[in-house]
């Protein structure tokens, strides 16, 4: 049943392509790049990586071609994260408006720990320490719940129809992902205490090791369709949430509304 649910992600490659498509004709690409680029970007990535997923800690695939490898795809969603983050911030303070200064200030720390995060990852991934993948997770958790409690905030401002709507699916949005990801946390650290090979794995910055992992990311790949290569069910509603259903769409509907 799990392999059906990995081929069914390519459902996401036709719909994020007409995104990506409905992106460039029907919203005004000369409005605002800082709204219009992230959106683009992401969307893009996610039809790339609904076409060829990769799991960073197991470096499973489903199709086996370098285009699947953990550094491609990391060194793509590295600038989608930041760009798409940039751009939830860059939203609240264009809907604050100035109004309150903190909520300006406060904004930017999403930026700030999306960065962060990336370091934790590539940490994992370059370090072999897999420890370093609940860090970059409560980063995000912590991007959201800063989204989510600035938007609670802003709803006693003075909002144009479009503008509340945004703040309203943000507030949804923090409703069901901060939760969901306190179970995906407990799902890491779980996965952490009862796998030998991570509880053995050592923090070490030597060099050679650093080059032996960044070839590794390039090259070494196993094609599989275990649930438990992918994170199980928790892994695959974060696959079809992040690549397909929620995010996408969301940005899209953002750069059509502003």
């Amino acid at each position: 049943m799990y392999k059906y649910f990995l081929q069914g992600l390519r459902i996401g490659v036709i719909s994020n392509l007409f995104l990506l498509w409905a992106s460039l004709t029907i919203a005004n690409i000369s409005n605002d790049l800082f709204l219009v680029v992230p959106a683009i970007i992401l969307i893009s990535v996610s039809a790339f990586r609904c076409l060829f997923p990769v799991n960073y800690a197991s470096k499973s695939v489903i199709i086996d071609t370098v285009l699947s490898s953990v550094f491609v795809t990391r060194f793509l969603v590295t600038i989608v994260e930041v760009t798409y983050i940039y751009m939830f911030s860059y939203v609240l303070r264009i809907i604050n408006f100035d109004q309150y200064m903190f909520v300006d200030l406060i904004s930017w720390l999403m930026v700030i720990q999306v960065l962060i995060s990336q370091f934790f990852c590539w940490g994992a991934i370059l370090l072999k320490y897999e420890r370093f993948y609940f860090y970059e997770e409560f980063g995000w958790f912590v991007i959201f719940f800063i989204n989510t409690i600035l938007s609670i905030v802003m709803l006693s401002l003075d909002l144009s129809n479009a503008h509340h709507s945004l703040i309203i699916i943000n507030i949804v949005f923090g409703a069901l992902y901060l939760p969901w990801q306190v179970l995906h946390l407990k799902s890491i650290t779980k996965r952490i205490n009862t796998n030998p090979e991570i509880k053995v794995q050592e923090f070490n910055m030597d060099l050679s090791k650093v080059k032996l992992e960044f070839e590794s990311s390039i090259n070494d790949r196993k094609v599989s369709f275990e649930s438990n290569d992918w994170g199980g069910v928790v892994g695959m509603m974060w696959m079809y949430g992040y690549w397909i259903l929620f995010i996408p769409v969301w940005m899209f509907y953002i750069i059509l509304i502003i």
